[in-house]
């Protein structure tokens, strides 16, 4: 069976070209074919060796995913649906920006974590992804976009791994993806460009941060466990006190002097003022006291009917928002792009078969009201949160 390069970052394809007989050099120059010109043709490879060359031909190739669909926003994001295989399909999201163009890449087939407010988690877990499929969507984004375009220079500055699963539940493919990313005889990014979304999984986290310190995001959600635990069932196991103290470390070695909360607006659930002050009050207890050691992102909902969940209205995510930056913390509210065609934050659905029974066990807890929360008193604020 030939090796599938897009699977090798710089050092796994070195080792590669030492098996076929050819120096370290050689191995640069395959990976800048690949990555910054987008070649798939070895013959189309004409600074390499001929036999060389030869050798490629019959032990690798360069395997891009199927393009099943694509489909463009009237605000220019583009939503592409690659097939992945036995029945899985995945979706990858290019949003253009003034002063950046960003590529959201999946690193899942579906998800496990069960998130209750987003529609991958709903439909189910199938496989982690590997290296060449990750990076498969950067290739093709960037260098059709070449073409679409019309220009010669890099046009994807931010690659965000926020799209199809939890990045950290794969981290053995993920790991190698991002060294891709970054290499500068790959697509040359920059670790402060690069950023992966994560749901709490604190083990990996740490070890993100001694491997290839990126940019990170923590999704989190709620600003106190009881809710946390319905919204985001990771919390069961790695608590707010146990993520936020990861998130700490993880700051030491992080390329921006911040990490980055995601706060996903549920109008009813997590949007309430005294939701605000308590997340404020959770902000506060770490990061040494600076309220400069983080940044809350937040997102407005974008509703689906298996979540029985709505979105704030705009007047609420404001004034939540305001407390925060009243309390000095920086704040932004996510501009909704290509929700038309669902490619907005969390709409990312693809076609998953499930093997995992992550849908069944959802609509247990429905069946059984485990995701209701009842009146809960914390702080002298009380909580009313009654399932949709």
């Amino acid at each position: 069976m030939r090796a599938n390069l897009l699977d090798y970052d710089l050092e796994a394809l070195a080792r590669f070209c030492e098996r076929l007989g050819e120096k370290r050099f050689r191995a640069v120059q395959l990976f800048r074919w690949i990555h910054q010109r987008g070649v798939s043709d070895f013959d189309a490879m004409t600074d390499l060796a001929k036999s060389l060359r030869e050798k490629l031909k019959v032990a690798a190739t360069v395997q891009a995913l199927t393009v099943i669909s694509q489909y463009e926003s009237t605000d220019g994001t583009i939503k592409w649906l690659f097939n992945v295989g036995a029945g899985d399909a995945i979706e990858a999201v290019y949003i253009p920006e003034a002063d950046r163009a960003t590529l959201c890449v999946s690193s899942q087939a579906g998800c496990a974590v069960g998130c209750r407010f987003c529609s991958t988690g709903h439909q189910g877990f199938s496989r982690n992804l590997t290296v060449g499929e990750i990076v498969a969507q950067l290739w093709y984004a960037e260098h059709f976009l070449r073409k679409h375009l019309a220009r010669d220079e890099r046009i994807i500055s931010n690659v965000v791994m926020m799209g199809m699963g939890e990045p950290l539940q794969n981290y053995a493919e993920v790991l190698p993806a991002l060294r891709v990313m970054l290499d500068d005889h790959g697509y040359g990014l920059s670790r402060r460009r690069v950023t992966v979304s994560t749901s709490g999984m604190v083990p990996s986290m740490d070890r993100l941060g001694r491997d290839c310190p990126v940019a990170l995001a923590v999704s989190l959600h709620a600003p106190q466990d009881l809710l946390r635990d319905d919204l985001v069932p990771l919390n069961k196991k790695y608590p707010l006190d146990d993520l936020m103290q990861a998130c700490e470390r993880y700051l030491a070695v992080a390329p921006r002097d911040f990490i980055t909360f995601e706060y996903c607006m549920l109008q009813g659930v997590n949007d309430t003022p005294a939701m605000a002050k308590e997340l404020v009050a959770l902000l506060s207890r770490y990061g040494g006291g600076r309220t400069s050691w983080c940044k809350v992102n937040l997102i407005p909902f974008n509703p689906f009917p298996a979540s029985g969940l709505l979105r704030s209205p705009m007047a609420v995510v404001q004034a939540f928002a305001r407390t925060l930056t009243d309390a000095g913390i920086v704040t932004t509210v996510r501009k909704t792009r290509g929700d038309d065609i669902d490619a907005a934050c969390g709409q990312l659905a693809g076609e998953v078969k499930d093997r995992t029974g992550v849908m069944v066990r959802m609509d247990r807890r429905k069946a059984t009201g485990a995701n209701a929360l009842r009146s809960v008193d914390q702080q002298s604020a009380e909580l009313v949160y009654v399932a949709q």
